[in-house]
């Protein structure tokens, strides 16, 4: 694997957990920071392996901004889910995607990898 692109983008939005095993999950939000890998084997005449911009664009469209994530997703949105459902949506478009990294704060995070 020579190279890996690398591309962060943030978007805020609220969730609650269910079937927390904490204390009742009250409705919260973050600004979460999601962070994508993607393999690249070579590189195009213009010496990129992937363009930063058609990432970071596909990014914004598919990223739940604003959102109560509960209404938008099927399943509850842990940090957990949010990456795997991240990561397949990102297969699909880029395929060299192989992790995902999903921040709810600066020191909490989850990571979704094959």
């Amino acid at each position: 694997m020579p190279w890996v692109i690398r591309v962060k983008r943030k978007f805020n939005a609220a969730h609650f957990l269910t079937n927390y095993h904490g204390s009742p999950e009250p409705l919260h939000g973050h600004t979460w920071q999601v962070e994508v890998f993607i393999r690249a084997e070579d590189l195009d005449e213009g010496g990129m392996g992937v363009d930063f911009v058609e990432v970071d664009s596909f990014l914004k469209d598919i990223l739940p901004d604003y959102k109560l994530l509960n209404d938008v997703f099927d399943f509850s949105p842990s940090a957990e889910n949010v990456a795997r459902w991240i990561y397949y949506k990102m297969k699909e478009r880029f395929p060299g995607t192989f992790k995902v990294v999903v921040w709810e704060t600066e020191s909490c995070g989850a990571e979704y990898t094959e």
